[in-house]
C-alpha cells in the first residue's frame, strides 16, 4: 500500500513540474480522438443509411408499349438470366398515372387537363442484396438496356454514385485521422515524459543509488502516459457527444437532417475507442523509458 501511494505522489509531482507541456499533450490526445471520432462517426451513420437506401434500390425499365402475357414472360426470362433478382412488377400506364397522383397529394388537380395514358408503361426490377454493389447495379442498368422495348433505365445512379465516392472520401479521411491519432499520441506522450526523465535525471540516478527499485522509478512515469490516456480520450468523447447533441439540436427543424436518422456510438464502440488511445499513450511512455530511463 505504501508502495503505491509514494507512486502516485510521485505522479502528481511529475504533473506539477511540467504541467504546461502535459496540458499541451492532454489538448493533443482530446483533439486527435475528437478529430478521428468525428469522422468515424459520419462514416458509420453514412454506412447505415447507405443500406436504408439499398433495401430501397430498384431499377425502372421504361418501355414504349405495354407487353402482352408472353412478352412479359420472356422479359421476366431474361432479366433473371442476368441474376437472380428481388422482384420484378410491370406498372401500366394507368398505374403509373395513379401513382404520379398520389405522390402529387393536394396538388393532382394538375393532372386533370392530361391523359390518363401520358405516362410510360416501365418494369420495376428490385435487385438481390448481394447484386447491389456499384459496378454490379451498372452492369445490371447496362443489361436491362438492351432488353426489347426498352426506352431507358433508371435508378439514380448520378446520386448513388456521388454517395458511394463520398464514402470512400470518408474512408480514407478516417484513415487519415487514425493515422493523425496514433502518431500524435505516442509522439506527445513519449516527448513529454522524455521532459519529465530529463528534468529529474540526478534524481532518478540519486534513487537507483540508494537501492529504489526498477518499478518505483517506472511506474510513476507508465501512470503519467496511462493518466494521458484515460483523460484525453474520455474529454474527446465527451466533446464529440456534446457536438453530436448540439448538431442535432440545431439542425433538427424540417428540411434539415431529419431526413437521416443519425445516432451515436454504442457504448461498446466508445469504450474501445478510450481503451485504444489508453494503449497508444502507454506505449509512448513505455517507448521514452526504454530509450531514455536507463534502470
Amino acid at each position: 500500500m505504501s508502495f503505491w501511494f509514494t507512486v502516485i505522489r510521485q505522479v502528481g509531482r511529475n504533473l506539477r513540474q511540467t504541467w504546461s507541456s502535459q496540458l499541451m499533450t492532454l489538448l493533443t490526445v482530446t483533439l486527435s480522438v475528437l478529430i478521428f471520432s468525428f469522422f468515424y462517426l459520419v462514416y458509420t451513420n453514412m454506412l447505415k443509411w447507405g443500406d436504408r437506401l439499398g433495401d430501397d434500390l430498384s431499377l425502372i425499365v421504361y418501355l414504349e408499349e405495354e407487353p402482352g402475357p408472353e412478352l412479359r414472360e420472356q422479359l421476366i426470362k431474361k432479366i433473371t438470366t442476368f441474376d437472380e433478382v428481388e422482384k420484378i412488377s410491370f406498372i401500366t400506364r394507368a398505374q403509373a398515372y395513379q401513382r404520379f397522383a398520389e405522390q402529387l397529394g393536394q396538388n393532382q388537380d394538375v393532372l386533370n387537363d392530361l391523359p390518363k395514358d401520358f405516362l410510360p408503361p416501365s418494369i420495376e426490377v428490385i435487385p438481390l442484396k448481394n447484386l447491389r454493389s456499384l459496378n454490379q447495379v451498372k452492369l445490371f442498368s447496362a443489361y436491362l438496356e438492351k432488353l426489347p422495348g426498352t426506352v431507358k433505365v433508371q435508378y439514380g445512379h448520378e446520386w448513388i454514385e456521388k454517395f458511394y465516392y463520398f464514402t470512400k472520401l470518408l474512408s480514407i479521411v478516417m484513415l487519415l485521422s487514425g493515422t493523425l491519432l496514433i502518431l500524435t499520441t505516442i509522439f506527445m506522450v513519449a516527448y513529454t515524459i522524455r521532459l519529465t526523465i530529463l528534468g529529474r535525471k540526478d534524481e532518478l540516478e540519486l534513487l537507483k543509488l540508494v537501492g529504489a527499485t526498477n518499478n518505483y522509478i517506472r511506474v510513476p512515469f507508465l501512470l503519467e502516459g496511462l493518466l494521458q490516456g484515460i483523460l484525453g480520450s474520455t474529454f474527446g468523447i465527451i466533446s464529440l457527444y456534446i457536438l453530436f447533441n448540439w448538431i442535432k439540436l440545431r439542425f433538427s427543424d424540417p428540411g434539415y437532417l431529419t431526413m437521416f436518422e443519425f445516432s451515436f456510438f454504442p457504448p461498446t464502440v466508445s469504450i474501445t475507442i478510450v481503451g485504444i488511445s489508453i494503449l497508444l499513450c502507454t506505449f509512448g511512455s513505455f517507448s521514452t523509458m526504454q530509450k531514455f530511463l536507463r534502470v
